[in-house]
């Protein structure tokens, strides 16, 4: 396909309209008062949408030049999302000051700004958080105060969609296994069809158990220990399991198997957590254990176990926390590694099935526009209060970085190339843009509100939702540090790329060529 060539202020004047035609759009969310967008679908109704990365993602223009502009800050949002959770019309305001204040000069692109933050202490600050996330809204703000006090640190908070109409929260305590029990026959309670055990001995192994010889020598041990036990195994089968079923029956046995959860390479890393978290010993082939030489040191130990069809739930008893700390380590080390969202998705699974517990927050609405919407809401106030709780929290509502701009005298003082001291004094006048813009959706004079948060102390600012200027930490206005921090550091990095471009290539889009009889194959086929 031929390709278009443009140069010098032609390829950033492209490139400016595109980001502003995305900027534009995204923009009139931000703030306790902003507004909403509508965005059309291609089937079903259209959607109403308050979440600047997803208006963002949405919008594509019909110059190929101004497009690619606006795929550039799409990326900004789209990395901010990715990195912090949230602050993606931040991000997108932000670029836009930048690139507009700095389009006829070159930007360092240097970040050299230090955030100050105060820590994220207790389920108050989580409130807020998650409160102005949501655009304003206290009830999610307090169901996720409360899914996050209730879960822990360690804990992971889900949100699923409800068929009901109210919000609501279920907890799931200790490790959840979607495995329930091999044989019918180990059920213990036929009304509520699970198999309950109090203080049982477990053993994990990746074996795929057939012959019975193999069970003996741990059987016997179990039998005379007079101790319930809970075999996590491959599989099952034959005559191990006609055994065990059997001795079940007659009441000789307390025993319930299940299969190992996973599968592929992931299946070996679950077994190791039920390993750890129980004080078992892994009994792996590749490590040279067989099941006929188990002593009862390799089994693992828990407070309770619970077993239904299709679920099993280990509750721990504490004796292994420090092993079970060093893994939930080990494990965010391998979810900051990797690239998948799928294996990040994974991992958390797993730090919350280790750290004790899973919220899910169930969605309701009247409405599917209106279900979509809220868990958007949802989702975003969840990362905004993760990332609260990693770094911290710095006040809200632009007001710190307004407080910033201060900053930026000393920072060109410490430069002496001009242009750098341009940079920076471009991205100090950037910095009043989200203010401006909040004050602006609230209906009020942006440079009349900026003027004053000017000469006020650090966690002092405008309020949005009140219209008062107040303390802000004080008054629950916070946004999580590391959402300021990526915002401001992504639209640095893009800007700065747009501001140094001095050429612009992109596709020439064809035409479809109509048959000869100038008839179209299909009705509207010349439009697709």
């Amino acid at each position: 396909m031929a390709k278009k060539v443009v140069f010098g202020e032609e390829s950033r004047k492209s490139l400016v309209n595109g980001i502003n035609a995305v900027a534009d759009a995204v923009k009139i969310t931000l703030g306790p008062k902003g507004r909403n967008v509508v965005l059309e679908r291609s089937f079903g109704a259209p959607q109403v949408i308050n979440d600047g990365v997803t208006i963002a993602r949405d919008i594509e223009l019909s110059d190929p030049l101004e497009n690619t502009g606006a795929r550039l800050l799409q990326e900004v949002a789209s990395k901010t999302d990715l990195k912090a959770g949230d602050g993606t019309t931040t991000s997108t305001v932000l670029t836009q000051s930048i690139v507009n204040q700095g389009i006829k000069a070159v930007a360092s692109g240097v970040n050299p700004l230090a955030l100050k933050r105060v820590p994220c202490n207790g389920i108050e600050d989580i409130r807020n958080i998650a409160t102005i996330a949501a655009g304003g809204n206290q009830e999610i703000g307090r169901i996720i105060s409360t899914a996050f006090e209730k879960v822990g640190e360690n804990g992971s908070t889900t949100v699923e969609e409800s068929q009901s109409l109210q919000d609501e929260v279920d907890f799931t305590e200790g490790m959840e296994l979607d495995r329930g029990y091999i044989s019918p026959y180990f059920v213990k309670d036929m009304e509520r069809q699970i198999a309950e055990f109090t203080n049982p001995r477990i053993i994990v192994t990746d074996k795929k158990i057939t012959a019975v010889q193999e069970l003996v020598p741990l059987l016997e041990m179990v039998v005379r220990s007079k101790e319930p036990i809970l075999i996590v195994a491959e599989d099952i089968t034959g005559e191990a399991l006609s055994t065990l079923v059997v001795n079940k029956m007659r009441g000789v046995l307390d025993v319930c198997a299940i299969r190992a959860p996973g599968f592929g390479e992931r299946k070996k890393a679950y077994l190791e957590d039920i390993a750890i978290l129980t004080g078992a010993t892994y009994i792996a082939e590749e490590a040279g254990l067989s099941l006929d030489t188990v002593t009862m040191e390799q089994l693992g130990k828990a407070s309770r176990v619970v077993v239904a069809k299709e679920a099993c739930t280990i509750i721990a008893d504490g004796a292994n926390q420090e092993n079970v700390s060093k893994r939930i380590e080990q494990i965010r080390k391998q979810v900051e590694n990797t690239d998948s969202d799928f294996d990040r998705e994974k991992g958390e699974e797993r730090i919350a099935r280790l750290g004790g517990g899973i919220a899910r927050i169930k969605v309701g609405a009247a409405t599917e526009t209106e279900l979509k919407d809220k868990k958007l809401r949802y989702e975003d106030a969840i990362n905004s209060t993760k990332a609260a709780i990693q770094l911290g929290i710095t006040p809200g509502g632009g007001a710190t970085l307004v407080h910033l701009i201060r900053k930026i005298p000393e920072i060109q003082d410490s430069l002496e190339d001009e242009e750098e001291k341009l940079g920076a004094g471009i991205i100090g006048k950037a910095l009043e843009a989200p203010l401006l813009q909040i004050a602006q959706n609230c209906g009020k004079e942006g440079e009349v509100v900026l003027d004053r948060c000017k000469n006020l102390e650090f966690g002092e600012g405008y309020n949005a939702a009140t219209d008062t200027y107040e303390n802000l930490l004080d008054c629950g206005v916070v946004d999580p540090a590391k959402v300021t921090c990526w915002a401001l550091e992504n639209s640095c990095s893009i800007a700065s790329m747009v501001l140094t471009t001095e050429a612009l290539v992109v596709e020439i889009p064809e035409k479809k060529k109509p048959n000869q009889n100038n008839m179209s194959d299909l009705p509207g086929e010349s439009y697709m």
